[in-house]
């Protein structure tokens, strides 16, 4: 269009001017914005972005702030996205500086991340999505993520955003304040994140502590899947804290009622029991008596008898009667004999012996009188 045209319809390429939606078509827009004629605003000038109708931007009623594109006869072209973009890089340089956190809407996933729309087009690539591996982002869509700009190129038109900086100063601030809150002794609850061989790591509300598989359970543990699995809720007690290194070591044990809990219920002093021997050292034998309890029958107490060894009468895996001379819950200790089982029942077999004999010289007394008396007739 000729000078004198723009200048009869007042208006020209650059200008900015404000709006009304009048109508939506299919691939465009109508805008009252005070002069002759209805502006227009084609579909690729409504957004920064890709869309499939104005609807998905705009509405009927809409009051908008545009830039003139083109001014042609009596049709003048407007642009939404030139506007938005200007306004957007002013924002975006000042939140780059200043390092912000804000939240964006994810408008499209495409092969390598995720496209945003903050004013101009935005990407987040996948590798700065998470901390973590996802395979596939199709549940993205439309999500609200936390963000912060670390490229932002104003020329090349190129804004990269990271949604995982911002989740790994969450973390970093969350595992700080734990390790400085955090004392050996403290009972917390956790979930199973990481099965090892050598343990499990469990997620303490924003920082992993270490249980290492002989803190796992009272009794033996071969592979720490035996008892727990991978999300998992459990209790734990703290270990040791190394602020220094970042490291928590955690106990499930600990928390956990042990095999000693109730012993004086299950055993007492003067009991006779059956034991499998576990240990043979030199000064004695530790004995089975119940899962996970073992007493000691001391060398002394193992015959009735002197020996030199445990080895000369027993042998690990060995089942034995045992009889209950001590137990102590606070010290974890059972005493045990096997020489006082020994030493009864010998004289349970002298009583029987001497019962027995004095039996017979009854019966041979009563034999001699009855031929006494056959004789004396």
């Amino acid at each position: 269009m000729s000078e004198t045209n723009q200048e009869n319809l007042n208006v020209n390429v650059g200008d900015t001017v404000t709006g009304t939606v009048v109508k939506i078509e299919d691939n465009h827009v109508l805008v009252d914005f005070g002069f002759k004629t209805e502006g227009i605003i084609p579909i690729s000038e409504l957004s920064n972005l890709h869309i499939e109708t104005p609807h998905e931007v705009v509405q009927v009623g809409d009051e908008l702030t545009l830039s003139i594109k083109k001014v042609e006869d009596d049709e003048v072209v407007l642009s939404k996205k030139t506007v938005d973009r200007e306004l957007a890089w002013g924002e975006l340089e000042e939140k780059f500086e200043r390092g912000d956190v804000f939240d964006v809407q994810v408008k499209e996933v495409v092969k390598g991340g995720l496209v945003v729309d903050i004013g101009v087009r935005a990407f987040i690539p996948a590798s700065l999505v998470e901390t973590y591996f996802v395979d596939d982002f199709a549940s993205y869509q439309d999500r609200t993520l936390s963000v912060k700009i670390t490229e932002l190129d104003k020329e090349q038109h190129r804004v990269i955003l990271s949604h995982r900086a911002v989740v790994e100063a969450e973390q970093a601030s969350k595992k700080n304040q734990i390790l400085q809150s955090i004392e050996v002794g403290q009972v917390l609850e956790g979930t199973v994140q990481r099965i090892t061989d050598f343990g499990v790591f469990v997620d303490i509300g924003g920082m992993d502590g270490l249980v290492h598989i002989s803190q796992l359970s009272h009794e033996h543990v071969s592979n720490a899947t035996e008892v727990v699995s991978e999300g998992d809720k459990v209790k734990v007690e703290v270990l040791s804290v190394d602020r220094d290194n970042e490291r928590i070591s955690l106990s499930r044990k600990k928390v956990l009622p042990g095999p000693w809990e109730n012993i004086e219920d299950q055993i007492k002093p003067g009991q006779v029991v059956e034991g499998t021997v576990k240990r043979l050292v030199n000064f004695g034998a530790f004995v089975e008596v119940l899962p996970n309890i073992e007493g000691l029958v001391h060398i002394s107490q193992i015959a009735n008898r002197h020996i030199s060894t445990p080895q000369e009468v027993l042998e690990v895996g060995q089942q034995v009667t045992v009889k209950v001379l001590d137990v102590s819950k606070s010290d974890e200790r059972i005493s045990l004999s096997i020489r006082e089982i020994e030493q009864e029942q010998e004289a349970k077999e002298f009583k029987q012996y001497e019962k027995d004999e004095e039996q017979s010289s009854f019966q041979f007394g009563d034999l001699i009188g009855d031929k006494l008396n056959k004789f004396k007739q």
